[in-house]
């Protein structure tokens, strides 16, 4: 079971780090989609939000972190990937590091799939074909390199590497392995091929949705102690695992579904299981005991309980992304609308929308010290100022 303590332990540090306002790694501090930064009610009328600054950095789906007011993210020129340093009060650059990467576009753009990690003095960052690197936040010199298929065998997806690193008790955390955070050393490594999600930890466990299913490991040694099988079409399990006590909820596109799980310590026993969310690639946002996500490209709530919809809506977001502030949903349409919305299961309804990028984007929007920033694959990188 679920040790009560540790998850008390675990709500008070994350608070804390909350209190911050940075977003130093992907779906933020607390691995949720969820900021308790104060958001005030847009006060916007067309065009929209007062922009701040305005970049391109590359081709990819990369969204940024946001850390000691620096911005961290990634993109692709040339077949060449950069990862960017940038201030985040001007978006000038204030480092960046280059390496041979190729685009590799396949039924989109390409680029690099994951978001840098920000932890203490590191960034960790990893691109699509497995090249993982630590580099200090304030030079971005390289600390350590590896190659994920080359040093530890691990399979390259089909569409490439898309889970973000998580740091954790000393420990990098991929979707397959775990390494010392500070050498890139291997400390174990699972036996399944890894799929797109992001890993998550609870407790003395960590959570893999990998190319076969739910896959719950012991942190410490990587014992696997339970697994869930989850097929979909073309191995794609992309949306970060949401864990909310002894309840695991997952989800994929590709007409799959959604299924909640209940783990005992040993054994994982479905709750319910259907098909009226599925989340391809933006990971849901769970609130007061509900879901609200994409299905396919249909904006849904869902009781996390039951998994009964409560309403759909939302013109516009389709494949598009997510996160909370303040109990208001922050979206990003699949054409570069700018939404928010409550968080209710009494009715979708809008609080604001303005048009702030153009071409494709599935990149999370990013609330964080007061700014909301929002990248297209395209790379075109755009900062608001809502202070």
């Amino acid at each position: 079971m679920v040790n009560p303590m540790k998850t008390i332990l675990l709500f008070l540090f994350t608070a804390i780090v909350a209190t911050a306002a940075d977003w130093p790694a992907w779906r933020g501090p607390q691995r949720n989609g969820i900021t308790y930064e104060k958001l005030f009610h847009p006060p916007w009328t067309a065009p929209g939000p007062k922009q701040l600054w305005k970049t391109n950095v590359g081709i990819g789906c990369a969204t940024v972190s946001i850390a000691r007011d620096r911005v961290f993210t990634m993109g692709n020129r040339a077949d060449t990937d950069t990862i960017w340093c940038l201030d985040a009060e001007t978006g000038k650059e204030v480092w960046k590091h280059q390496y041979p990467e190729p685009l590799a576009p396949k039924l989109y753009e390409g680029g690099p799939n994951t978001t840098p990690t920000v932890f203490g003095a590191a960034v960790f960052a990893l691109s699509k074909s497995g090249k993982l690197f630590c580099l200090d936040a304030d030079s971005g010199a390289v600390v350590w390199s590896k190659n994920l298929a080359t040093d530890f065998n691990i399979t390259t997806p089909e569409w490439g590497h898309a889970g973000s690193a998580l740091v954790h008790d000393g420990r990098l955390l991929l979707n397959g392995l775990a390494l010392d955070k500070n050498t890139g050393a291997l400390l174990w490594k699972a036996d399944e091929k890894p799929s797109y999600a992001a890993p998550m930890v609870f407790g003395n466990y960590v959570f893999l949705f990998n190319a076969k299913g739910l896959s719950i490991r012991d942190l410490a040694t990587g014992k696997r102690i339970a697994h869930h099988p989850w097929t979909t079409s073309y191995e794609v399990n992309a949306a970060t695992p949401i864990i909310e006590g002894d309840k695991i909820f997952i989800s994929s596109g590709y007409n799959r579904g959604a299924t909640l799980l209940r783990f005992n310590g040993a054994t994982l026993t479905p709750v319910w299981e259907n098909r009226k969310m599925r989340n391809q690639m933006a990971t849901c946002i769970l609130w007061q005991g509900h879901l609200y996500g994409i299905n396919e490209d249909v904006f849904t709530c869902m009781d996390f309980a039951t998994g009964e919809v409560k309403w759909t809506g939302g013109d516009g977001i389709k494949k598009g992304s997510l996160m909370m502030a303040d109990g208001l949903l922050i979206i990003l349409g699949d054409k570069g609308d700018l939404i928010i919305a409550n968080a209710t299961p009494k009715e979708y309804k809008e609080v604001a929308r303005a048009k702030v990028l153009d071409g494709h984007c599935w990149s999370m929007p990013v609330f964080a010290n007061g700014r909301i920033y929002c990248k297209s694959i395209p790379g075109d990188l755009v900062c608001l100022d809502l202070k």
